[in-house]
């Protein structure tokens, strides 16, 4: 039976390693560029009231322009060698994120299609047409990787829809040319572009736009930045601690009880028809003496008490 239960474990070990549901990716880290909602390589241009929760910039180019009437929370970097650190980690970022094992294959559009944590490989341009359902399945810490060999386009009123604790700071998408968003879209995670990215008129990015060698263009968009919450820990039983005061006084052991010798005088049972006394009651075991009920009976056919030296 231990054999049996043994294999039985171990197949399901090797299903359990083996499902996509179950990748155990780290997070890319994207150090310095991280604090940036939007990071272009040639130039940012925007049009409309555009708000940006994070950092705004630019390097190696310089140009800024749209901003008033765009607003960025945090501070603007434009070709400064702060813009330059946050494009070399972002370099590292879209390297590390490009060469990451592949958990499956994927192609053309993902609309209606419900991926699990891991690590997706499209060898040509990849579109979202409408609903695409990232599945974390019930781990805050799961991460998504997309690497797209060309271009990336989501179509108008599209959706990234996260589902089961997954969030849009673990979700990257690495994309070998361009990205471009469609009008009113909604759209979950961490773009890393190797040319540019357009985010078209009514876009919400839930994460950021970060462009190495080209431009990103912007028109009435709303970027934040979620922080990623994590599972809490799991409580650890303690052991209860061992008094170090004075021992306690030890319990009397109680005595045990009387086994009863008691034949219950004076107590008599009548069990004639004419209520005469004619049988002298005897005692009924030791559990009526233990209970201190010497000499008192309890009758079921009629009692009476009569005294014997009468």
């Amino acid at each position: 039976m231990g054999t049996a239960m043994g294999a039985s474990a171990l197949l399901a070990w090797a299903l359990v390693g083996q499902s996509p549901a179950y990748a155990a990716d780290a997070p890319v880290g994207l150090g310095t560029a991280g604090t940036y909602s939007v990071l272009g390589g040639e130039t940012v241009t925007n049009t409309g009231p555009t708000t940006l929760a994070g950092d705004l910039g630019v390097n190696a180019g310089s140009a800024i322009t749209g901003f008033p009437p765009g607003h960025a929370a945090g501070a603007t970097h434009a070709g400064d060698a702060q813009a330059g650190l946050a494009q070399s980690d972002l370099a590292t970022a879209y390297d590390d994120a490009a060469g990451r094992a592949m958990t499956a294959g994927v192609a053309g559009d993902l609309v209606g299609q419900t991926l699990a944590p891991g690590v997706y490989k499209s060898s040509g341009p990849l579109a979202v047409s409408g609903a695409l359902t990232l599945d974390g399945r019930g781990n805050p810490n799961s991460v998504f990787i997309f690497q797209v060999a060309s271009d990336l386009t989501t179509a108008s009123a599209s959706n990234i829809v996260l589902t089961n604790s997954a969030q849009a700071c673990n979700i990257y998408w690495q994309v070998g040319t361009s990205a471009t968003l469609g009008t009113n879209s909604t759209f979950n995670g961490n773009i890393l572009a190797l040319t540019s990215i357009t985010a078209t008129n009514g876009t919400t990015v839930h994460g950021r736009a970060l462009a190495r060698n080209g431009q990103v263009t912007l028109d009435t968009n709303v970027f934040t930045m979620p922080g990623c919450a994590t599972a809490s820990p799991t409580p650890t039983a303690t052991a209860p601690s061992t008094p170090t005061g004075p021992a306690a006084a030890a319990s009397p052991t109680p005595a045990p009880a009387s086994a009863g010798t008691g034949t219950g005088r004076g107590v008599n049972i009548d069990t004639a028809a004419d209520n005469r006394a004619s049988h002298t009651g005897t005692a009924l075991g030791a559990a009526a003496a233990a209970a201190g009920l010497i000499g008192v009976w309890m009758l079921t056919g009629g009692m009476r008490q009569s005294r014997r030296n009468k």
